[in-house]
């Protein structure tokens, strides 16, 4: 049952969305492979505003991920990519349809 989730936003420096863009749709197949993973969406919400939102079953599977190939990836490109650090928000999940 889906209990936890990430919502994290990010803003792309001028001259740096489509890197960025490049960079979230990428992390898809390195998302596929996190067993604790269960939804995973990467959006851009407008011209430097990016979000990621992604759901686990439990907070192993949500720490999991904080650990992967994604968040490394933004970590060792946010300073070049990113105007300002990620916001990360924990959520737990109330309800879900799917």
């Amino acid at each position: 049952m889906v209990a936890k989730a990430l919502f994290v936003r990010l803003e792309a420096q001028r001259g740096k969305e489509d890197e960025l863009e490049e960079l979230l749709r990428g992390g898809l197949e390195a998302v596929r492979g996190e067993p604790g993973t269960v939804h995973w969406f990467a959006a851009k919400i407008g011209e430097s505003s990016f979000a990621i939102f992604d759901t686990f079953n439990d907070d192993a599977g949500k720490m999991a991920h904080l650990q992967g190939q994604v968040v490394a990836a933004l970590a060792s490109k946010g300073a070049e990519l990113l105007a300002a650090a990620p916001k990360i928000e924990h959520a737990d999940v109330l309800a879900t349809k799917g």
